[in-house]
């Protein structure tokens, strides 16, 4: 059952709780999925988001979340001259195109390094949002809990090998997803924790040799 807070949401600069809190809490989470503050972004606006992203401040609200700002910051009307003064560029993309959820969001983001990185979420209300898609990968993110975002090698016993480290240091998993786009190939797993994930959980997962790439990401990070 929702509770009256998943329905009115947070606190807020702005209309919609859908479309100006959940807006920004997607940029903050994929700014986090990132690593960093993009230089340049093009976001895909789809459904309800094509239609009224101007008028509910939607573009504002992301650009503050790629900034970093909270749902409260006063800065938010002003967050794209904020962004372009920092060298952020910002392009958005109404789309026509059909898709599941009304209020989806697409950001194609690249980094002072040239990493491109594209990470597709929607919101669902009371600024409660859902990172879907991370590149190619589907995955299931809140951003309301501790997350461990990793890929690596699609083969039996790697996945007990990454929980049973986890289970180690205490770590309750909340929740769990993994995604591969072939049998043996790349995977990606996604794990939500009720506890702190620490630098050392990181350091002994990054020492694994069939892991590519591992990130933490701190619920306040998330806007969580």
């Amino acid at each position: 059952m929702e509770s009256v807070f998943d329905i009115i949401g947070p606190i807020m600069i702005g209309p919609s709780s859908s479309h100006t809190a959940g807006a920004l809490k997607l940029a903050s989470m994929a700014r986090a999925i990132l690593g960093d503050t993009p230089t340049e972004v093009k976001v895909n606006l789809y459904g309800s988001f094509a239609k009224t992203y101007k008028g509910h401040g939607s573009d504002r609200a992301i650009a503050a979340g790629f900034l970093g700002f909270s749902t409260e910051d006063e800065r938010i009307p002003d967050a794209i001259n904020i962004a372009a003064n920092m060298g952020v560029k910002v392009n958005f993309v109404p789309s026509n195109i059909s898709v599941d959820h009304p209020n989806t969001l697409e950001f194609e983001m690249t980094d002072k390094s040239g990493l491109k990185v594209t990470v597709q979420g929607i919101s669902i209300g009371g600024g409660n949002v859902i990172i879907k898609k991370i590149d190619k990968y589907e995955v299931n993110l809140t951003g309301n809990y501790e997350t461990l975002i990793i890929c690596h090698k699609d083969y039996p016993g790697i996945i007990a090998r990454i929980t049973q480290i986890i289970s180690n240091k205490y770590i309750n998993i909340a929740y769990m997803y993994v995604s591969r786009l072939e049998r043996g190939k790349d995977a990606m797993m996604t794990i939500e924790t009720d506890d702190y994930i620490g630098i050392d959980v990181y350091n002994i997962l990054s020492n694994l040799s069939d892991l590519n790439f591992v990130k933490i990401i701190h619920k306040a990070q998330a806007g969580g």
